[in-house]
């Protein structure tokens, strides 16, 4: 299971996400933005308040994109949910090696740079901290890779425009570009997309020990929808247990026990798995199974604890289960 966020690299762009969660002003509105720089740089130093804006662009470009991506039908959402950039970017393609990806764009508002002319007066560097996060970040979900715009140039130093580039994380770690490197410094990909994903209620999680595999038995938890591969009943039964008792699992209301692999009979393996099913219905969420063989068939057929049955990819049984889960969180 992922761990709750505990880095205090990216507490206070997580307070800020909560706060602005469903308002678009600090990207969008001059003033406000200006106004929210004056009020974070009363209480953090330069340094701090650039990775803050950095990470908070960031969680929202990302946030952002899962929605834009749901709402053109490629993760299964529905147009409802569709979600445009908030911020104006123009965007072209530059030539880089084989399968990796760079673009140049610029930001022809400018309105980061105006907001912090406004709050600070001019920079000797870049200011559109924010900008650079939310293209990040919106990118980055576009994309699924770890894509870090780099501000070129900014208006708030002089420059006629606000430009940026954009290349992958791992390119820019191995270039000679003192900018990029500090900007890597102040934003942790992993940590920031796996709380993006929560928030936009997408598997796109990212566990600690490494990126998501679904052919590892560990157990995922995205926001409110855990997935807990069946490993048989002990092993199976105390994660559960274990989680259940987890502070940072309280939210979750829906469990999907992948049984790729398994094989469950009408003996000791049905008793073992009502056992499982039990266990989570015993701390309030509903079950689902997914990935069951044509052998276990007719021992899933024969369990008496409540459970839905998805015959379904992985990937669309976690989708199902987050719309289960949304429409259990929206009162009747």
């Amino acid at each position: 299971m992922s761990a709750p966020l505990a880095d205090d690299r990216i507490r206070v762009a997580l307070e800020l996400d909560r706060e602005f969660e469903d308002d678009a002003r600090p990207l969008v509105d001059l003033r406000f933005h200006a106004t929210l720089r004056l009020e974070l740089a009363g209480r953090l130093a330069a340094p701090e308040l650039a990775a803050a804006l950095l990470q908070l662009g960031f969680l929202r470009g990302r946030r952002d994109a899962a929605h834009a991506l749901a709402g053109s039908g490629i993760l299964g959402g529905g147009p409802s949910r569709a979600t445009p950039a908030l911020l104006a970017m123009r965007l072209g393609a530059r030539a880089a090696g084989e399968g990796s990806i760079e673009l140049a764009g610029s930001w022809p508002d400018a309105l980061e740079a105006e907001a912090a002319l406004a709050a600070a007066g001019p920079t000797d560097a870049p200011a559109c901290h924010l900008s650079a996060g939310y293209t990040s970040g919106w990118l980055s979900g576009l994309f699924h890779a770890d894509l870090l715009a780099v501000e070129t140039h900014c208006t708030a130093r002089g420059d006629d425009d606000c430009r940026f580039r954009v290349r992958e994380a791992e390119r820019w770690a191995a270039s000679a570009d003192l900018a990029a490197h500090a900007l890597l410094a102040r934003l942790p990909f992993r940590e920031l997309a796996a709380a993006a994903a929560r928030g936009a209620g997408r598997p796109e999680a990212i566990e600690e020990e490494g990126a998501f595999d679904r052919d590892s038995p560990a157990v995922h938890v995205w926001g409110p929808v855990m997935v807990v591969p069946f490993a048989g009943a002990d092993e199976t039964l105390r994660a559960v247990e274990l989680i259940g008792r987890d502070a940072g699992a309280r939210a979750v209301s829906v469990v999907v026990v992948d049984l790729a692999g398994a094989l469950v009979d009408e003996a000791f393996g049905a008793a073992a798995l009502e056992r499982v099913l039990e266990a989570i219905a015993g701390w309030g969420a509903e079950a689902i199974l997914t990935g069951v063989s044509p052998l276990s068939e007719r021992a899933i057929a024969g369990l008496e604890s409540p459970h839905l049955v998805l015959r379904k990819d992985l990937d669309a049984t976690i989708a199902a289960a987050l719309q289960i889960a949304e429409l259990a969180r929206r009162p009747i």
